[in-house]
């Protein structure tokens, strides 16, 4: 069974990560800026630019491209999914629950 998973501005980076992994095999890339997050800063710590806040809904069946731009409109955070081992980005077309098959 798919969860879907409720995104706010408290949630740690490292947190997110494993949920994502947990729910979709999927891996989910934090960026603060051009670098990785830290995996202790929360969702709101590491915000850039106008993020109107609130949460996030998320499920599988949501395109990784939307996704991503959810994320950083609410959260002003920039985020990509790879595959479940992490060695390429997931095209911007297909689910997340499909990113963690390939």
């Amino acid at each position: 069974i798919m969860a879907d998973l409720n995104l706010n501005g408290r949630i740690k980076v490292k947190t997110l990560k494993a949920e994502f992994k947990k729910n979709w095999n999927a891996t989910l890339r934090v960026y603060k800026g051009k670098q990785f997050a830290d995996d202790e800063a929360t969702l709101a710590s590491i915000r850039t630019g106008d993020a109107k806040g609130g949460e996030l809904k998320v499920n599988g069946n949501m395109k990784v491209g939307n996704f991503e731009e959810k994320v950083k409109e609410i959260f002003g955070v920039t985020v990509q999914v790879a595959n479940s081992d992490d060695t390429k980005l997931s095209n911007n077309d297909i689910t997340i629950s499909a990113a963690g098959r390939e």
